[in-house]
């Protein structure tokens, strides 16, 4: 598994500047890898094609890191569908299609365990994916997301190109999205907790019933995984991403809760969605090649709390 890179090769990092696209930043750099380059969407349309291709025929890169998307929650998912369906496939297509006909070395294409049967069995294998119905809340995102998939697969076995997708599972951390309208459970709660804390403790109100259980996994681990993807040349197209924990939203609630120092109750509002009753990826054939997650959920969330309270 030699690397076909070094520190000066060019590498593309697709959305460097959110969540997932600046931890693969901070992770590089961290590493050595001196010629990163990112375009901002006001540079960059990646949903247009032709825009895409001529700038990659410009900038020649060695590397290309996906971690653009069109992201949010149960609600946007629902508010959103055909965004959230058409914005992702026009990006991952513009950006695979032109790496493809450039002759690009290296892919990373980055996904979400939502493109995994809403009642597989757990924890989730790869070779789970299109066995089953998708959860209905985030089917948008989901099959936009399984389509890229299924192009690096193409790519691999058609042309033996050197491409690869990751699935991570629910990802938190430096630069998350904590706007209560689009985020996900874990920046939504922090958000909540802290703002019913500095109102007084009031209540706090959560969605569903608590009782689904999900894994979380820090996007700096993340980042660690892709770096590892960029160095290795890796047999399969496919790799789950996860921590190997899980945790009901009850019990992460209660965390998130002692953590902030909230002082009220937590009230469940059972009329709205729960999502996906359980969701644990197994991800031990990345582990199995050398990756492993490295942060705890504990000292993850506390890092996310002390950011949110200095702001």
């Amino acid at each position: 598994m030699n690397s076909i890179l070094n520190n000066d090769s060019k590498i593309y990092i697709a959305g460097h500047k959110g969540m997932v696209g600046s931890a693969c930043w901070r992770a590089l750099k961290s590493k050595g890898y001196n010629n990163l380059i990112g375009f901002s969407s006001k540079e960059l349309d990646l949903r247009n094609q032709k825009e895409v291709f001529d700038l990659l025929k410009r900038e020649k890169p060695d590397a290309i890191i996906d971690a653009a998307a069109r992201v949010g929650g149960i609600l946007a998912n629902s508010t959103y569908p055909y965004e959230f369906l058409m914005d992702n496939m026009l990006i991952q297509n513009s950006l695979i299609k032109a790496a493809h006909e450039l002759d690009i070395k290296k892919f990373i294409f980055l996904g979400s365990s939502c493109i995994y049967p809403k009642m597989a069995s757990q924890p989730l294998k790869e070779e789970y994916l299109l066995t089953g119905p998708l959860e209905e809340t985030n089917q948008w995102y989901a099959i936009a997301k399984i389509s890229g998939v299924k192009l690096i697969q193409a790519l691999r076995e058609q042309y033996n190109r050197d491409y690869v997708s990751l699935m991570p599972t629910n990802l938190y951390g430096p630069g998350d999205n904590y706007d209560l309208e689009t985020s996900h459970v874990l920046p939504a709660m922090i958000r909540k907790f802290h703002e019913a804390k500095l109102n007084g403790h009031s209540d706090v109100v959560l969605w569903g019933s608590g009782t689904p259980k999900r894994e979380f996994l820090h996007v700096d681990d993340l980042a660690r995984a892709v770096v590892f993807a960029i160095e290795n040349k890796l047999e399969e197209s496919l790799y789950n991403v996860g921590s190997g924990s899980e945790i009901s939203i009850k019990d992460l609630a209660k965390l998130v809760q002692d953590i902030v120092g909230h002082k009220r109750d937590i009230v469940w509002d059972k009329s709205k969605p729960d999502g996906t009753p359980r969701k644990l990826m197994n991800s031990s054939k990345l582990k199995k090649l050398g990756w492993k997650s490295l942060i705890k959920l504990n000292e993850g969330v506390t890092r996310e709390i002390i950011n949110i309270s200095n702001r």
